[in-house]
C-alpha cells in the first residue's frame, strides 16, 4: 500500500508491503519512508494505541481522528497527519482506518469503568467514544474501531476490568 502523508508542511511518501515467507505464510512487513527501507514493527495493543519498534527504539503511539486528519501522540509530542492519497482511504470517514467484520473491544489495561458513553444496540461511528476506563488515576476513552451496531456491552459503570478483558462487541 502506498500513501502520501502530510505532517505540518512536509509531505512524506510511505509504502507498506508484506513479504511472504517461502512456505506461503505471512512474513515480515516491509516499510519504506521516502523510498528508503526502515527497520520498523508495530502492533495495535488497544484501539488506537500502537506499540512501535523503530530503528531499535520502542515507544507507544496513540492515534485518534481530528477532523480530516489523524492526531498522533508519541514520545511526548503531538502532531496532525493528513493522508493525501485518496485511493488509500477511499470510503473511510475522516481518515480513520476502519476494521471490518465483528470486532471485540478489549481493555488495554486493568482499571475501572467510570463512564459508559453508549448503550447496547446503539449505532456507532468509527472513532466514537464507547466508554472510559480509569487506570493509575488517568482516564482513557475506549473508541469504536469501526462503524456499526454496539451488539454487546459486557461492562457497566463502576466495574473493575482486567487487561485484555472483552468490554464490548461491534458488528
Amino acid at each position: 500500500m502506498k500513501l502520501e502523508v502530510r505532517i505540518g508542511d512536509r509531505t512524506r511518501h510511505v509504502e507498506v508491503a508484506r513479504e511472504p515467507d517461502r512456505d506461503g505464510s505471512p512474513g515480515r512487513v516491509l516499510f519504506r519512508l521516502d523510498g528508503q527501507e526502515m527497520d520498523f514493527d508495530a502492533a495495535e495493543v488497544a484501539t488506537g494505541t500502537y506499540s512501535i519498534l523503530f530503528d531499535g527504539h520502542a515507544f507507544e503511539a496513540r492515534v485518534q481522528p481530528e477532523g480530516d486528519a489523524l492526531l498522533i501522540s508519541a514520545g511526548g509530542h503531538e502532531f496532525l497527519a493528513q493522508v493525501i492519497d485518496p485511493r488509500a482511504w477511499r470510503g473511510r470517514r475522516g481518515g480513520v482506518p476502519e476494521l471490518e467484520g465483528r470486532q471485540q473491544i478489549a481493555a488495554p489495561m486493568p482499571g475501572k469503568v467510570v463512564r459508559v458513553l453508549v448503550a447496547q444496540g446503539a449505532q456507532v461511528e468509527a472513532g466514537q467514544g464507547l466508554l472510559v476506563i480509569e487506570a493509575m488515576k488517568m482516564q482513557n476513552e475506549i473508541r469504536a474501531p469501526k462503524s456499526g451496531t454496539l451488539e454487546r456491552l459486557l461492562v457497566s459503570e463502576g466495574q473493575a476490568v482486567n487487561s485484555g478483558e472483552i468490554l464490548a462487541v461491534i458488528a
